[in-house]
Order: structure tokens, then sequence, then C-alpha cells
């Protein structure tokens, strides 16, 4: 009988090491494949774009705007082939799903135009994200805080002593906003309005195409709530080829300025998602859209990947 036990427990260990095995190839194996299908993912997100530049050049209309090709989802597609399918009783004979979606980032404030130029310009985009953030009915004392920790953590990036002392870390992410002092609260609210893109020698601008009411009416000063929104259904007709009649539009005279408008962006978020049953991984990408010079094309600034837990397709 003890011979029998041992026989049978060495057994069962040898049988459970052989499952772990052949468990973490699955997952390695797993692992790769959702890799490679986001890169394609992201991939197809830069040719779609680069696409739209070489049409864009062709026909001499640089502008971007929502009824391009690029800003329409990939709905939620079906991927036959993934993860073994077909190796009938396995578990990972699964249905995987992939969907995609680019956004234009330049549809947002900038959090780095607040450190851009001379201080005159600095109090001037203060001013801008003030009016942002009163009518979003958040705390000033906090853009305040926001406002002079974003300063100190650029000027000491410019001294090349980045995080030394007190200052903090210059973000790069919007999530990153967090080390300024900003809440999570707050972040949630600024998400659709708020964005974090390269520090630049010149303002980012906004682009009128593709922003919302409100993002238009805190970057451009002496507009209101209702002109912006006037401005947008416009726009939505038919898109606006340059900023000339923007002043008509929004009741302005021709002193406002309009040095954070445009109708071209070069900055978008191409957003992948693979779903498995009720579990998805996420790849985020920034890119950088390059029109002119010998770098010209689409280039990636930074991209993350996580897993999420989703609601399962049908439930």
């Amino acid at each position: 009988m003890i011979t029998v036990a041992l026989v049978a427990t060495l057994a069962a260990a040898a049988l459970w090491r052989q499952w772990r095995g052949v468990e973490v190839e699955g997952a390695e194996r797993a692992r790769v494949q959702s890799a490679w299908i986001l890169t394609g993912a992201l991939d197809w997100g830069r040719l779609i774009l680069a696409g739209d530049l070489r049409e864009d050049q062709r026909t001499g209309q640089n502008i971007d705007h929502l009824a391009e090709p690029w800003a329409v989802p990939l709905a939620e597609a079906r991927l036959s082939t993934f993860l073994a399918a077909g190796e009938s009783g396995s578990d990972t004979d699964r249905d995987a799903f992939l969907s995609g979606q680019i956004t234009d980032l330049q549809s947002r404030l900038n959090v780095m135009n607040l450190v851009v130029g001379e201080p005159l310009a600095r109090t001037q985009a203060l001013a801008r994200f003030s009016t942002l953030f009163r009518e979003l009915g958040l705390r000033g004392g906090e853009l305040a805080t926001l406002f002079d920790n974003l300063a100190r953590a650029h000027d000491a990036m410019k001294a090349g002593t980045p995080g030394d002392g007190d200052a903090p870390l210059l973000p790069r992410r919007y999530d990153q906003l967090a080390w300024l002092g900003v809440s999570d609260e707050t972040l949630a609210l600024l998400r659709p309005y708020v964005t974090v893109l390269p520090v630049s020698a010149a303002i980012v601008p906004v682009n009128l195409n593709t922003a919302s009411a409100l993002v238009i009416h805190a970057a451009i000063p002496g507009s209101d709530l209702a002109g912006a929104q006037r401005l947008v259904a416009e726009r939505d007709s038919a898109p606006l080829k340059n900023t000339t009649g923007v002043r008509a539009l929004l009741n302005l005279d021709e002193a406002s300025d309009l040095g954070w408008a445009s109708v071209r962006s070069n900055y978008f978020e191409i957003r992948g998602r693979l779903r498995l049953d009720d579990v998805a991984l996420e790849e985020v990408a920034v890119v950088r859209r390059q029109s002119s010079g010998s770098t010209r094309g689409v280039y990636t600034l930074w991209r993350e990947r996580a897993a999420i837990t989703v609601p399962a397709a049908g439930r």
C-alpha cells in the first residue's frame, strides 16, 4: 500500500507539472499573439493617418475634421483564428474580438501650453484654463497648484535637473498630472477636455473642426458658450477650411486673439482593444504626424498596454 501510494503521489506530481507546463506555454503564446495583434492595430492607425496626410497634400486642403476616415471607429470585429482556435475541447478555443479608435488630441487644451513663451503668454494661457475650470465647476485653487507645479517642473527640466529639490517630474501622459497636485475627481472631469502633449517652443493650437464647444469657448478669449455651440453646428455641416470666418461666427471683433485656433492637427491617440470573453487587453499610443521636412510621416511618441475587465458582448 505504501508503494502504491508513493507511485500515485509521484504520478500526480508529474501530471501536475506537465499540466502547468502546458498552461504556461499557452499563456505565453496568447501573450505574444495579443502583442502582435495590438501592434497591428497601431500600424493600422498610423497607415490611416499617413494616407490622410497624402490625400490632403494631393488636394491642397490641409484640414482635419470628423468626417475623414481616421475619425471612424473600428467596430468590434471577430478574429476567427486566434489562440489556437480549432483545437476542439481546448479552453483556448474562444472567439477574440478587436476594436479600435483614433482620437484627435488637438481637440483638447494642451496643459503644456501653460509653460510656453514669456510670462505674458503664460498668464494668457492660465486665463484660458481658468475659463474651462469655471465652466466645469472646478476649484481655481487646484488650477493654481497645477500651474505652479508645472512651471517648477518645466524650469527644472530646462536647467537639466529634473526632479531635484521639491520640483515634481514633468508629466508626459495625462494621468501623470496627479504628480502636480490634481485630484482624481478633477482628472476624471477634465479628461475629455485636456491633454498632455510634448513640450514645444510654440503653442499647440486647438482644432476647431474637432474640438467640443466648451474647449472652443475656453481657447478663444471673448467667446461665449452659445457662440461656440453655433460654430460646432456650422462646422458639422461644412468643416472649416481656415479660421477667417471664426470671428463672425463667434461675434468677435478683429482684435480678438485666435492664437490657439487652428483647423489642422498633428497629434493623435490610437486606441486598440483585444477582447476575449470578459477580459480585454488594451493598448494606447500617442503619435505625431509630421507633414513637412525630411522626417515626414507618423511617429509614435509613447505607447502602453494594460489588461482590463469589460462586460462580454451580448450580456
